[in-house]
């Protein structure tokens, strides 16, 4: 049997890269309307093997484990260190959002109604930036404009 030496390996390896597309992906992201693109997307990798493992604990839902007011504070105050122009500023519940998930046996996208005029650009950018093969979209008011973590509104 041949083997590869270790340079030859190498380049097999890099050479390889080209072939490596993103997994579908969980994760958060903000939608500017007027550019229509997203913004501060925010993903992790899926793999069958985390489905799997999540199915056999008894866990259907697989989510990012962020939330946008986390991840919004921390781009405010990095924005502001930099001194740096950014869209993270003001009530980050006052810009259309949403959250790629996984339920136990598809992909759900979830997102206020704000989504429904703009639902056929959405569908093109998460299935590009989320790498996802099939979704829903699941609609919940928690989504809608000036809605919010449970925790900011005591």
């Amino acid at each position: 049997m041949t083997q590869l030496s270790q340079t030859d390996h190498a380049a097999q390896m890099e050479s390889m890269k080209a072939f490596d597309e993103q997994m579908p992906c969980v994760g958060i992201f903000w939608y500017d309307m007027a550019e229509e693109v997203f913004f501060g997307v925010q993903k992790m990798e899926l793999t069958p093997r985390m489905v799997e493992e999540a199915a056999e604990n008894g866990v259907p839902f697989i989510n990012y484990p962020h939330l946008h007011r986390q991840v919004w504070a921390k781009e405010y105050f990095r924005a502001q260190a930099k001194h740096e122009a950014t869209k993270f500023k003001g009530d980050y519940t006052q810009i259309p959002r949403g959250r790629v998930a996984w339920n136990i046996d598809k992909f759900i996208v979830l997102v206020g109604h704000w989504a429904e005029p703009v639902l056929e650009k959405l569908t093109t950018l998460i299935e590009q930036e989320f790498s996802l093969p099939y979704f829903e979209f699941v609609y919940d008011e928690h989504w809608d404009l000036g809605h919010g973590w449970s925790g900011d509104m005591k």
